[in-house]
C-alpha cells in the first residue's frame, strides 16, 4: 500500500513542479513581449488640424464639404466660414441638405432666412445653417472653426483644432 501511496504523491509532485515551470516561463514570456512592444511608437494617424482649401477666388459660394477632415467651408455673401461636421450628439458626419425654399426661422433672437440645414443622419439631430441645434438628441450647436488666409501662399486656411464664436467669418476683400 505504501508503493501507491508513493506514487501517487510523485505524480502529484511531478505535476506541480511542471505547472510552476509553466508560470514561469509564461511570466518571462509576457515580459519580453511588454518589452518588445514598447519599442514600437504608438501613433495615431489622424487628419491634420491645418488644411488648406485654395486661394479665396478659387473657393466657390455655397457650401463645400471636405470630407477627410469632417469639415464644411461655406462662402455666403462674400465672407467664408468653417463649420465642423461632426454630430455634437454622437460624432456621426452630418449632411448638407439644400432646402427646397428658403425658410424664416428665429435664432439668438433674430429672424433668419435658411436655404440649407445640416441634418444628423445616425440619430435625428437637425442643425441650422448656422449649426444651431434644434431638433433630435445633440447637445449642442455645431462648432465653427478658425479660418485665416496663409501667409505663405495666400491660400485660405482652416484650423479644425481651433474653435472660434457663430459668426466669425473670413472677409477676402478686405
Amino acid at each position: 500500500m505504501m508503493e501507491k501511496s508513493g506514487s501517487v504523491s510523485h505524480g502529484r509532485r511531478k505535476f506541480l513542479k511542471s505547472l510552476g515551470i509553466g508560470a514561469i516561463v509564461l511570466t518571462a514570456l509576457a515580459t519580453v513581449g511588454s518589452y518588445l512592444r514598447s519599442l514600437v511608437p504608438n501613433i495615431l494617424y489622424e487628419p491634420l488640424k491645418k488644411f488648406k482649401v485654395g486661394k479665396p477666388a478659387q473657393i466657390p459660394d455655397g457650401v463645400q464639404f471636405f470630407e477627410q477632415q469632417r469639415e464644411f467651408v461655406i462662402r455666403e455673401s462674400g465672407t467664408i466660414h468653417a463649420q465642423t461636421a461632426i454630430c455634437t450628439h454622437l460624432g456621426c458626419t452630418v449632411a448638407y441638405v439644400k432646402l427646397p425654399s428658403a425658410k424664416k426661422v428665429i435664432i439668438d433672437g433674430q429672424e433668419k432666412h435658411i436655404e440649407y440645414e445640416f441634418h444628423c443622419p445616425c440619430h435625428g439631430s437637425k442643425f441650422y445653417a448656422d449649426g444651431t441645434n434644434y431638433a433630435g438628441p445633440a447637445p449642442r450647436p455645431l462648432p465653427w472653426h478658425d479660418i485665416r488666409i496663409s501667409p505663405e501662399d495666400g491660400q485660405v486656411l482652416v484650423d479644425t483644432g481651433t474653435e472660434v464664436s457663430k459668426g466669425t467669418t473670413l472677409n477676402p476683400q478686405a
